[in-house]
């Protein structure tokens, strides 16, 4: 089977950088590692062939073989690569992640078994995205989400086995959990295909869950949502990930917010901001405006010529910081009001007060078209 342009699988362009090409090779590799992909011959190839691209691209002196003379260069044994099982993938994916053996990718799926595949494994985490309010995010709130997800078969207690059955050796690889395979001059030691590296298998799997010692089963868990959260926050419930293997324990499940815009207020980090529109007669005069919070309502004084945009601050009136660092204020920001409809009376009256008003009430007007006189010439 001819093979893939190298470029085409890891999804770069000819013109990429050495950077680009880690941070494909990175993402590709993650995706198609075998102990995430337990049993998948497809993945496995595919990661085998990422690796095989990762190691002739990254090399300066084996790509610029490769740009001229494609997978040609490599074919006679003069250019590196994959030729005679000479490099092993996953010694290529344990350098890049700075990592030997199995340890960096426990760390990047928060379990795994390469160092001790007959033992016990970590369920996955979990990721659940959910909405709340405004007003719950800043007040705090409870909730409770369902979620479907393996957990430990009841039927066998997540052994796997069938109750009265266990475990009988392997005979693929006799009990070792790995087989060694011949490539060329080199002998390579690999995980057992039958038994994935136990070194056992079952005498009789479990009906309820074909032997995965897990069962897909609806949950229901209530949910605390700390006062003044925001979106993009991360809630971890721990234990509530899926099921592990082998009296693994389980994952954890991550809930990430998003929260719903207020049609009063809005955030500014753990500020609150509202605007809210007085009547021209109290911004002139002055007064006492009562104003919505998250808490009810507070009562704040307007001093006589307040204009549009003015803002008052309430100390204390905003959202919690979450990390316990004070309680944010609020900023009610005011906006002045002109009547949309007037009657004859109003109209007069007002005709009046700014025949006694002249110029000398507003001197923002007045300082503006003073320094405009000459545009309008």
């Amino acid at each position: 089977m001819a093979k893939r342009d190298y470029y085409d699988v890891l999804g770069v362009g000819k013109d990429a950088d050495v950077g680009q090409i880690k941070k494909a090779y990175r993402k590709k590799a993650v995706q198609f590692h075998p102990d995430k992909n337990p049993g998948d011959k497809k993945a496995e190839e595919k990661f085998k062939e990422v690796g095989e691209a990762f190691e002739v691209l990254s090399d300066d002196q084996k790509r610029g073989a490769y740009d001229q003379m494609g997978h040609a260069a490599f074919e006679t044994g003069g250019g590196g690569g994959f030729q005679g099982g000479a490099v092993d993938p996953v010694d290529i994916f344990n350098q890049v992640f700075g990592g030997s053996g199995g340890g960096i990718f426990d760390q990047i799926f928060g379990g795994g078994s390469r160092h001790d595949p007959a033992g016990s494994q970590r369920g996955s985490d979990l990721r659940y995205d959910m909405e709340v309010d405004f007003d719950e995010a800043v007040l705090g709130c409870e909730k409770q989400i369902s979620i479907t997800k393996l957990d430990e078969c009841e039927k066998c207690n997540g052994e796997g086995a069938a109750p009265g059955s266990g475990r009988k050796r392997c005979g693929t690889c006799n009990g070792q959990g790995q087989v060694v395979a011949q490539r060329g001059f080199f002998r390579m030691q690999q995980t057992c295909p039958n038994c994935d590296g136990m070194g056992s298998v079952l005498e009789n799997p479990c009906g309820n869950c074909r032997g995965s010692g897990r069962k897909e089963r609806k949950s229901k868990i209530t949910l605390k949502v700390p006062a003044g959260v925001d979106t993009g926050t991360r809630l971890r419930r721990t234990g509530n990930g899926e099921a592990g293997l082998r009296g693994g324990p389980s994952g954890d499940l991550y809930v990430v917010l998003h929260v719903r815009t207020h049609e009063i207020f809005d955030r500014d980090e753990d500020d609150l901001i509202c605007e809210v529109p007085i009547n021209f007669v109290t911004a002139a005069l002055g007064g006492e405006l009562k104003v919505p919070t998250m808490a009810g309502s507070a009562s704040i004084k307007i001093p006589p010529g307040t204009q549009t945009g003015t803002t008052f601050r309430l100390k204390g009136r905003g959202a919690k910081n979450i990390q316990g660092y004070g309680t944010g204020d609020l900023n009610v920001k005011v906006s002045v009001e002109v009547p949309a409809r007037l009657n004859k009376i109003q109209k007069e009256k007002l005709q009046q007060f700014a025949e006694l008003c002249g110029d000398d009430v507003n001197p923002q007007s007045k300082n503006f078209f003073e320094k405009a006189k000459n545009l309008f010439n």
